[in-house]
């Protein structure tokens, strides 16, 4: 990539985000537009904006979200969406204190070297010579052995000490943080429960529920309340989804009727196509009808025939339900596994009758399946990187060079062809590795996307970091090295692959933090979906309501997405010192623009009180490490002599990841009873906090003149869902 080319890269994605800037200011003033960009205060009954829209200027909004504190976040979004705030602002130290020395002292001693220059094959160079203003200020200019190397293995030494104290502040704040929530004096379901797993056969004439109550009845006498056994829930599912489906289109079919008076009427083929034409509110009533019936038989099979070794088990208090999930119920390990109880709606009950042992083969198998996919994932992504340029492309496809050599196009093309093909070819993983996560086994919905974003982690690493650094390389000099395989250039090929990428993942962050996150801000594409769905499809307001109630802050893919960032921050923040801007500048805008999304935008979908951190921690640990043991072999590429005083702090990473664990991680894993013993607002509801974890589909279902209520809002007989 030329200079010029990357000038036009960086100048196209800052222009693109201010008028992304300036149509989110024009488009949030219009009050048609508030369920797109103020859901989640409008949700909560608040205002979308205060003052009037009219008042409003295009920076009112990072106003408010510097002005906005940690607790406003925590109220507004939860502790999850606050713990990824300290992630960011975290991140954002490490890179703004390293950069307070590495700028001023490694540019210059970069740029008044002369390796390129003097170098007549100017192997070290970023871009073969194309690119000569950035790697002068690059380690590409460094001359091998010279005494200039110290200040890059001190940079070195610099940003892991920086990030030991921001990640150890860090930690002790989130733990602080997801104590305070425990501690809270509202009543979480949650916390008087616990998860049980693994349960063997009852004895001769008991039911599994009668087995279990007996169980934790005698361990704990005083405290142990009811149990919810776990149930095949497979076919009633089915029913119940049914059911919701017809209620909807009644609904909606009566929502035509009083708009046109006319009643509507439909086919009863397949989609609607095809078939016989019926009136569609006396069809679909009919079909309600038959579908409760349908749903109350096959839930007393469920209630009857279909109970499994697992369930939940509530407690009268707190520190008694923290108690059990902490304590070895067996003593052999694949009977009686108890756990936390996640939240209600965070529960995969599909997984909960998976055995123990089964879930460790399914583990290791998901991660064998795993580390073969991004092995030869690998493939495509680092043939995807090669071909994108255009002097690759041109030679696969000649026809092109006609249109290539237009000066404009080609421009655009350098500037945005690779990073847009990697961008698009990483979209296509995060429900895949959702699919594998939940296939381990995993119970909760928070756990099973912690375990996807640790592949997505891993994968974009392997894939996008190491596999595009050495793609372009290995393209060019595969010949070569099938000519002479030898080790010594093998090491110098995977050295000198690191400075000829950093021009491409400078643009790249910048692609990402730019244009990503303006159209994070401005929402341009719910906004649209929203509105087409509003004129030709919603009738109803629930189906309105359907259509622009926004989600959640995805950690599965934007926790990995912003560690991809951190990891390539990291690993040229020596050799390519610039890139700390970039880092800066990705990190401090997401802390601005996810912040006014926090507040006004993203509902969670459940709440864990911070577990993310632990893995964010360990993560942001394995990036210091990587760039550890890249400097390692870039400044024994540089043939330094004492090369070797970057292994002590490899060392001191994995001790210090060790310390931490030991001392922070169990208060994440478990509820620590200190926590669990304060004292609540109100006495507990207990039947309500059993009745919050009944499935959906096993709740009563009865129409009532056509109109039918919410699918919690009322049960079945407890005494007998319970067993009791």
């Amino acid at each position: 990539m030329e200079f010029g080319s990357f000038l036009v890269s960086l100048g196209t994605s800052f222009v693109i985000f201010v008028i992304l800037m300036l149509l989110f200011t024009w488009l949030s003033r219009k009050s048609g537009n508030a369920p797109i960009y103020y859901p989640n205060r409008i949700l909560k009954g608040l205002e979308p904006w205060e003052g009037t829209s009219l008042t409003r200027n295009p920076f009112a909004w990072m106003r408010e979200a510097l002005t906005s504190s940690e607790q406003d976040v925590v109220n507004l979004s939860g502790v999850d969406t606050a713990v990824h705030f300290v992630f960011l602002s975290t991140v954002l130290g490490i890179f703004a204190c390293s950069s307070l020395l590495l700028l001023p002292t490694l540019l210059p001693l970069a740029a008044t070297d002369n390796n390129i220059k003097n170098t007549k094959n100017a192997t070290d160079t970023t871009s073969k010579g194309t690119f000569s203003q950035l790697d002068n200020l690059s380690m590409a200019n460094i001359t091998k052995k010279s005494s200039r190397l110290w200040a890059f293995l001190g940079a070195v030494y610099w940003i892991s000490l920086v990030t030991y104290f921001f990640l150890w502040k860090a930690y002790k704040h989130v733990s602080s943080l997801r104590a305070q929530a425990l501690m809270s004096a509202d009543v979480k379901p949650e916390q008087f429960a616990i998860l049980v797993r693994d349960m063997p056969a009852p004895p001769d004439g008991q039911t599994q529920k009668e087995f279990i109550d007996s169980y934790f009845r005698e361990i704990y006498p005083e405290t142990f309340y009811r149990s919810l056994v776990a149930t095949e829930n497979s076919k009633v599912n089915k029913i119940w989804e049914k059911l919701e489906g017809y209620k909807k289109k009644l609904a909606r079919a009566e929502a035509i009727l009083a708009a046109t008076n006319n009643r509507p009427t439909n086919k009863t083929g397949f989609c609607g196509l095809v078939g016989k034409q019926v009136d569609s509110i006396e069809y679909y009533t009919e079909l309600i009808n038959e579908s409760v019936a349908k749903l109350e038989t096959e839930q007393k099979a469920v209630l009857a025939e279909k109970q499994q070794t697992a369930a939940v088990v509530f407690f009268t208090t707190r520190v008694a339900a923290a108690s059990a999930a902490q304590s070895l119920h067996c003593q052999m390990v694949d009977k009686w596994t108890v756990t936390e109880a996640p939240e209600p709606r965070q529960l995969l009950w599909q997984n909960l009758n998976i055995k123990l042992f089964s879930r460790i083969i399914r583990q290791y198998f998901i991660y064998f399946f795993v580390a073969v996919t991004i092995l030869f994932y690998m493939i495509p992504i680092a043939f995807v990187s090669a071909i994108t340029t255009l002097k690759n492309l041109q030679r696969i496809i000649p026809f092109i060079k006609p249109v290539v050599e237009i000066t404009a196009i080609r421009t655009v093309l350098e500037s945005f062809l690779p990073q847009i093909a990697l961008i698009v070819f990483l979209a296509m993983l995060p429900k895949l590795l959702l699919f594998l996560s939940k296939a381990e086994g995993i119970p909760s919905q928070s756990h099973a996307i912690r375990a996807a974003s640790g592949k997505y982690f891993y994968f974009s690493v392997f894939n996008v970091f190491i596999g595009v650094t050495l793609a372009g390389t290995l393209f060019n000099t595969v010949k070569d090295i099938a000519k002479n395989p030898k080790l010594d250039m093998i090491i110098n090929l995977l050295a000198t692959s690191l400075p000829k990428s950093a021009t491409f993942f400078l643009t790249y962050v910048a692609l990402k933090f730019f244009i990503g996150y303006g159209l994070e801000l401005s929402r341009i594409i719910p906004l649209i979906i929203f509105h087409l769905k509003k004129k030709y499809l919603c009738k109803t307001e629930a189906e309105v309501k359907e259509a622009w109630y926004p989600g959640d802050l995805s950690y599965a893919t934007r926790v990995p997405g912003d560690m991809l960032i951190l990891t390539i921050t990291f690993c040229y923040s020596v050799i390519a010192p610039l890139i700390l801007i970039f880092g800066i500048t990705y990190f401090g805008l997401g802390w601005l623009v996810l912040r006014n999304q926090a507040l006004k935008v993203y509902v969670p979908s459940y709440e864990s009180y911070g577990r993310m951190w632990p893995h964010i921690h360990q993560r942001i640990l394995a990036a210091l490490f990587l760039f550890q043991v890249v400097m390692f072999g870039y400044l024994g590429a540089k043939t330094f002599f004492y090369t070797a005083l970057v292994i002590p702090l490899i060392i001191t990473s994995l001790i210090f990841g060790y310390v931490c664990r030991q001392k922070f991680y169990g208060g994440f894993e478990h509820t620590a009873l200190e926590v669990a013993c304060r004292e609540l607002k109100q006495s507990p509801d207990l039947e309500e906090i059993f009745r919050a974890y009944i499935p959906h589909s096993l709740s009563s279902h009865k129409p009532e003149e056509h109109e039918f209520k919410g699918a919690m809002s009322r049960y079945q007989d407890f005494n007998a869902i319970a067993g009791v």
